[in-house]
């Protein structure tokens, strides 16, 4: 019995060994363990090698970008003013942000002067807001001095200018006249649609001809002659013409710039100037309304033509 339990070992260490030996090139006897020697490993989850293959294929979220390394160092030497850092150029670009923190002061003063019950000087406050704000983007240009640093730095001041101090103003402007909640809502609208207007700018490709939706600078600068000048209607169309340039700023109709409307026809300046002499408050009427207008007109024009 010890000798036929002796040989049967034997046999099945030789046959195990043949087997391993065919497929590793060898027939060493203690190939076995070695061919189990991965099996815990396996028991627990897939190999190193296993789970480097599998995580050179997961897919990447598109919102979460390439998690590559970033530098810290490099990430704190970027200039907030890209090009030749002279001290003619630092000046320059100190005057711009000036203009653009001058625009922010005045909104806010226009907040605290609306609060005061001040409405029309908080309004003629909005309107010099409106002036900094274009007067920043065209010094910039001139001075060579535009960067990203003074885009994101415009598009914050100009939340806090026409996003916040405009519907506050016109807020308190229509207090008395129609119903708390009804101006809220439209205020508030103004305010989310200011929001929406800004981020959508900044993200989108720009257009050198038109704006898509009513900038928030022109909604402002209506909003504030509005007040300024205290249209004779009532207080509903009043919130109506309201929460319609809310939607109008982020609508996707096209409107035409400022560079286009300036080469129109001299004939085409002497009507609103001519009417603004006669009465002032109808031609602003008739000008606004004609301009939400041109949006839809232009809108199908383009879908006509495409």
């Amino acid at each position: 019995m010890r000798r036929s339990s002796t040989l049967a070992r034997q046999v099945l260490l030789v046959r195990v060994g043949r087997r391993d030996g065919d497929l590793h090139g060898g027939s060493d006897l203690s190939m076995p363990e070695h061919r189990y020697a991965d099996r815990p490993r396996r028991r627990n989850g897939l190999t190193r090698v296993e789970r480097a293959e599998v995580a050179s294929i997961v897919p990447v979220s598109p919102a979460l970008g390439p998690t590559t390394p970033v530098d810290d160092d490099a990430a704190m030497s970027i200039p907030l003013l890209p090009g030749e850092r002279t001290v003619a150029r630092r000046m320059k670009f100190a005057v711009v942000n000036a203009c653009t923190l001058s625009s922010l002061m005045l909104g806010m003063l226009a907040i605290f002067l609306a609060m005061q019950g001040e409405v029309r000087v908080a309004a003629l406050f909005l309107i010099a807001c409106v002036i900094f704000d274009g007067l920043d983007g065209a010094l910039a240009r001139k001075f060579g001095v535009a960067s990203p640093f003074g885009a994101q730095m415009d598009s914050l001041a100009d939340m806090c200018s026409f996003g916040l101090a405009a519907p506050v103003v016109v807020y308190a402007s229509l207090a008395g006249s129609v119903s708390t909640p009804a101006a809220a809502v439209a205020c508030a609208l103004v305010a989310a649609c200011a929001a929406i207007r800004l981020a959508r700018f900044n993200v989108s490709p720009k257009d050198g001809r038109f704006f898509c939706g009513v900038p928030t600078t022109m909604a402002a600068a209506v909003l504030a002659l509005t007040v300024a000048i205290g249209l004779p209607v009532p207080g509903i169309v009043l919130v109506a013409g309201v929460a319609l340039l809310a939607f109008a700023m982020v609508s996707s109709f096209p409107y035409a710039k400022l560079a286009r409307l300036v080469k129109l026809p001299p004939w085409l300046w002497l009507a609103p100037v001519i009417g603004a002499l006669i009465d002032i408050r109808l031609t602003f009427a008739l000008i606004v309304v004609g301009y939400l207008v041109s949006g839809p007109v232009l809108w199908l024009r383009q879908r006509r033509t495409a």
